[in-house]
């Protein structure tokens, strides 16, 4: 397997001297490959990271003044010269104080080789591909024209062609996680956990551990990816052959990416991707016909809550369920651990399950709450106890956007990550006013994209995970580019 490895990898160096822009594609299309993990002199590394390091070592040392730096032939004047000329990096100073604020939380859990390694792999590398995929993918069409982000004055249509660029291997990759998992609904192969494996309880996990990553993964891709599907619909060439299969792939992706989150019952996810799919049409219609979908949808709210047995089953699902009862008692654990001296702090990075052991409880008595009698049964009914106990368990982070960043990175982190999801929220409806703006479709994706994760982050954990960790910052990276290219196009008219 190592030499497997090796192998890969140095294939891999010799394309990115080739084509660097092509490597780092293909990072974007393998997210997966963290999951295949080695050692370098003692030290953990994935795939993933190996090809990010790789990427931005060569793109550092060869495509940028630090060559002639090191040759003699550029100086700290020629360094300021240049600097008045330069564009700064969008989320610069967000970036900065989310690797201070991060290897804080590395110091507060001591150091600890699960903490620096997660510091590397969620932070320190996603934000190299971040940096990466903004100098890569500007002026990555003309090659006459040397033009990176963080310079002046690009051709607007060179930034389109690399926002595509990006777009391409993220639905390769959605294509390939999503064909996996309908693969193993139908034949059971490789789900290892047994009790998923059997027909009756069948949950994907497709390349990943467990039937939430596949949600997680694939939720906020469904948002981008409708987005350029919509994108191209919208334009005039309908008899071009090759734009109508462009618009086939894409479809075809959503289709089996939806599917994909639905085998693997993942509620978080299919929630999120459906208010994604909401704000979508409704930013995307006229206001007259916004306001009759909002009044449809709150007449059908009001039916639903009226109507016993379908407000019985719409709570069972959601605010009922037994999966949000084991999440609030998770909260509840979370809260008075960082109640205990570390609501500035948090726990750490790596360090919440030991944190949080002393406020952990084995179990909690689920609630039926059609049963009025339900507590007096609890009480006195030892064989009734027995049949609603569940035990509980101690998860890696607390299931909740906010709570999982304040356990981790601390107060100051979690103010840090809700400021920078608003800024990209705002820069998306700061674009989305533009008139004659002809990426809006590509933004509305990008935009509920981020809502999806918001949504599903409710419940869950999309942010600490490698693959997870590069996806939000890859669409903050495009973000960015639209901003950029829109900004100037407005500028120059």
């Amino acid at each position: 397997m190592d030499i497997l490895i090796f192998i890969y990898i140095l294939l891999f160096i010799i394309l990115a001297f080739i084509k660097l822009d092509w490597a780092v594609m293909l990072i974007l299309a393998a997210l997966p490959s963290f999951l295949i993990r080695f050692e370098i002199l003692g030290i953990p590394f994935t795939l993933l990271e190996a090809m990010i390091l790789v990427s931005f070592f060569i793109w550092f040392i060869f495509q940028t003044e630090f060559r002639n730096f090191i040759r003699g032939k550029y100086g700290w004047h020629d360094f300021l010269e240049n600097r008045k000329q330069r564009v700064d990096y969008p989320f610069g100073l967000e970036i900065i104080l989310l690797l201070v604020i991060s290897f804080i939380a590395v110091a507060v859990a001591g150091f600890s080789d699960s903490s620096l390694g997660i510091w590397k792999a969620y932070f320190f590398e996603s934000v190299l591909l971040f940096i990466l995929i903004l100098n890569l993918f500007v002026g990555s069409v003309n090659k006459n024209v040397d033009v990176k982000y963080n310079q002046t004055t690009p051709n607007p249509s060179l930034l389109r062609r690399g926002i595509e660029k990006i777009l391409w291997p993220l639905a390769i990759s959605a294509l390939a996680v999503s064909a996996l998992a309908i693969y193993q609904k139908f034949t059971g192969a490789w789900i290892f956990n047994e009790f998923w494996a059997e027909a009756g309880n069948r949950r994907v996990t497709s390349f990943f551990g467990y039937p939430n990553a596949v949600g997680l993964y694939l939720g906020p891709l469904v948002l981008v990816m409708f987005g350029w599907f919509i994108h191209n619909f919208n334009k005039l060439q309908i008899t071009d052959k090759r734009l109508r299969a462009k618009r086939l792939f894409l479809g075809f992706i959503i289709v089996l990416s939806v599917l994909a989150i639905y085998f693997a019952r993942s509620k978080g996810a299919l929630i999120g991707v459906a208010a994604g799919l909401g704000i979508f049409f409704l930013l995307a219609v006229r206001k007259k016909i916004r306001w009759a979908i909002i009044f449809l949808f709150l007449i059908a709210a009001v039916g639903v809550l009226a109507y016993a047995p379908l407000r019985g089953f719409a709570l069972g699902k959601t605010l009922y369920s037994k999966s949000l009862q084991i999440r609030e008692q998770q909260w509840k654990e979370t809260w008075g651990m960082l109640q205990d001296g570390r609501l500035t702090s948090g726990a750490g990075l790596a360090n919440y399950q030991k944190s949080v052991t002393p406020y952990h409880q084995e179990g909690i008595f689920l609630r039926d709450y059609n049963d009025p009698d339900w507590h007096r049964k609890t009480v006195f009914n030892a064989e009734y106890r027995a049949k609603v106990w569940q035990p509980t368990e101690i998860y890696l982070y607390p299931h909740n956007i906010f709570l999982n960043f304040w356990s981790e990175l601390g107060l100051a982190g979690m103010l840090l990550f809700i400021w920078i999801i608003g800024k990209y929220l705002a820069i998306s409806f700061k674009l989305l006013a533009i008139r004659g703006n002809r990426d809006k479709f590509v933004i509305l994706g990008l935009l509920c994209a981020m809502v999806a994760i918001i949504v599903h982050g409710f419940v869950d954990v999309p942010y600490f995970k490698n693959d997870l960790a590069v996806i939000f910052w890859v669409l903050v990276a495009m973000m960015s580019l639209i901003n950029y290219e829109l900004t100037i196009t407005n500028y120059k008219r």
